[in-house]
């Protein structure tokens, strides 16, 4: 069988939806199931993108980003929690020439 576009895309469809539907009956991945979709819209709209439909490569990629987004509120809490104590301490210290 001679493999262009759309046999590429086909394949990666059907194993997008094995792979959810094994997400939803419990099997591998587990928690990481809630990632798969935003990040295959992320990279669906970089290749829309980069084929040519700039509208929809656009929309698809800011929606995938904003879920993304979304799905990594919780570390990016904890990394800007982490960040601010370090500036806090860092003020403490004394600099040279600086009252």
């Amino acid at each position: 069988m001679k493999m262009n576009g759309s046999n590429g895309l086909a394949l990666i469809l059907i194993a997008f939806g094995v792979l959810i539907i094994l997400g939803k009956l419990g099997f591998i991945l587990g928690p990481l199931m809630g990632y798969l979709i935003p990040i295959a819209m992320v990279a669906l709209g970089y290749f829309g993108i980069r084929n040519g439909s700039r509208f929809w490569g656009w929309l698809i990629l800011t929606v995938g980003s904003f879920a993304l987004i979304g799905k990594f509120a919780g570390i990016i809490g904890f990394l800007v929690g982490i960040g601010l104590i370090v500036y806090g301490a860092s003020l403490f210290k004394k600099r040279p020439g600086v009252y």
